[in-house]
């Protein structure tokens, strides 16, 4: 790390450790007011920000609207739920008092992924500052002016030092985990990195949570629509050219339907138009940059190498930049690079099942545990599917949705700890046993 950034790293940490007793000495109101501000600022600025996350990483212009926006709700929400009910009084002893009272841990360091900077940034530091924490903030090094951009709109509406942002790659985030005045690490972003940061906050004992890597299935029942179920897959699997946390990386079709709804993927998969990002006739996004299309191309190759059969795409398009085509693949096994490890591209990897249990069994079969979806009218499968799915969240019949609020334990490979929802407030703050009796 150059002695700029390690200069920058100093500063920011000292200035959050300096501001972090008179924040938290705030009430649960005036925090709130201070992100109730921060939110109504980023609506305001929502399509500035769009425009630079459209710019940077080419998410689509709708997209990146809606990804600013919904930072504005999470700060909203935060404010709301940060305000309701703290520790716990306990039944002791007459004549004395007891009961547990909920403190902030310090420091918290924030470190988000390129992919969807908006959202994940303003959840974990919406939740961190409302348990009366401070923030220190590095964006990925890949889209780091959008995450710099919406830092800079939520600390303009707080104290001095409550939230300091940092701008690096690698080597600056490794430098924030390992300072000792960092109480929290919260990270969302790869797996190896999740396993880093876990391995350094535990070897000082700083606490750490991490949303990482996902290999989300769908398994598709028998008795569904062809046609949906080819557009709920390819909304999965093609969504921002497939890099999202939980982008769907593994389907399993039910042999009664899979044909049809394999013939309406490849014609969905064949109508998505590159292009400008901008222009709202756009619908396939280019992939973030040359390194992660080779993770991409090197997925798909080896499995035709290994005999799985490429029905469209499969390639790079000519075109300038890292475009990769929305790709269809059949006959992949259990075995196959890409059926294993997380390959965040616009690939569909396909395995035919004999029954819905086949499906589910093939499904619970990862090293991961972020996600999982079933598209089924039985609902019996349904609830078989929310018991036996060992991820954090199970979404039925809508590949991507859910109400806010929804807390979930990633699993596995893909992290530990809250990632979002009031349940997250929990892993910002400790707890202190309090007896108190009068003295003699």
């Amino acid at each position: 790390m150059d002695p700029s950034s390690s200069a920058a790293v100093e500063r920011a940490i000292a200035a959050a450790h300096g501001a972090r007793r008179e924040w938290a000495r705030l009430s649960a109101g005036e925090r709130a007011s201070n992100l109730k501000r921060a939110a109504d600022v980023a609506r305001e600025q929502a399509r500035d920000l769009g425009a630079l996350l459209c710019a940077t990483t080419g998410r689509l212009a709708r997209e990146a609207v809606s990804s600013a926006t919904a930072a504005a709700d999470l700060l909203d929400e935060a404010a709301v739920a940060g305000t309701l009910g703290a520790g716990r009084s306990l039944a002791g002893s007459p004549g004395s008092f007891d009961w547990v009272r909920v403190e902030p841990r310090g420091v918290v360091a924030v470190l988000t992924p390129w992919n969807d900077p908006y959202p994940a940034a303003a959840g974990l530091i919406a939740a961190a500052l409302m348990t009366g924490n401070t923030v220190v903030h590095k964006p990925s090094e890949r889209s780091s002016e959008p995450g710099l951009m919406l830092g800079r709109i939520i600390a303009s509406c707080l104290p001095a030092g409550v939230l300091e942002l940092v701008d690096g790659d690698g080597t600056v985030g490794a430098a924030i985990v390992a300072d000792p005045r960092v109480d929290v690490v919260a990270h969302v972003g790869s797996t190896a990195t999740g396993r880093a940061i876990s391995r350094a906050t535990a070897a000082r004992g700083a606490k750490s949570i991490v949303e990482n890597g996902g290999k989300d299935p769908i398994v598709v029942d028998a008795d569904v629509d062809p046609a949906w179920a080819a557009e709920q897959i390819g909304i999965g699997c093609f969504t921002n050219g497939g890099q999202l946390c939980t982008a769907v990386e593994r389907v399993y079709l039910h042999e009664a339907v899979a044909d049809s709804v394999i013939a309406h993927l490849v014609r969905h998969a064949e109508a998505l138009r590159p292009g400008d990002p901008g222009d709202d006739a756009t619908t396939l996004t280019p992939i973030v940059d040359e390194r992660q299309l080779a993770v991409i191309d090197e997925h798909v190759r080896s499995a035709v190498a290994a005999g799985a059969r490429c029905l469209t795409g499969g390639a790079r398009l000519d075109r300038p930049g890292p475009w990769y085509a929305p790709t269809v693949l059949t006959d992949c096994t259990a075995d196959m690079q890409v059926m294993r490890e997380e390959t965040f591209g616009p690939v569909a990897p396909i395995t035919v099942v004999p029954s819905f249990g086949a499906g589910l069994d093939l499904a619970c079969e990862s090293d991961y545990g972020l996600a999982a979806t079933v598209l089924t009218r039985d609902q019996r499968h349904a609830t078989e599917a929310i018991e036996r799915l060992d991820v954090g969240t199970v979404k039925v019949n809508a590949v991507f949705g859910g109400a806010p609020g929804g807390s979930a334990d990633p699993r596995r490979g893909s992290g530990h700890g809250r990632g979002y929802g009031p349940d997250l407030f929990g892993e910002f703050v400790a707890l202190k046993a309090v007896h108190l009796e009068p003295a003699p």
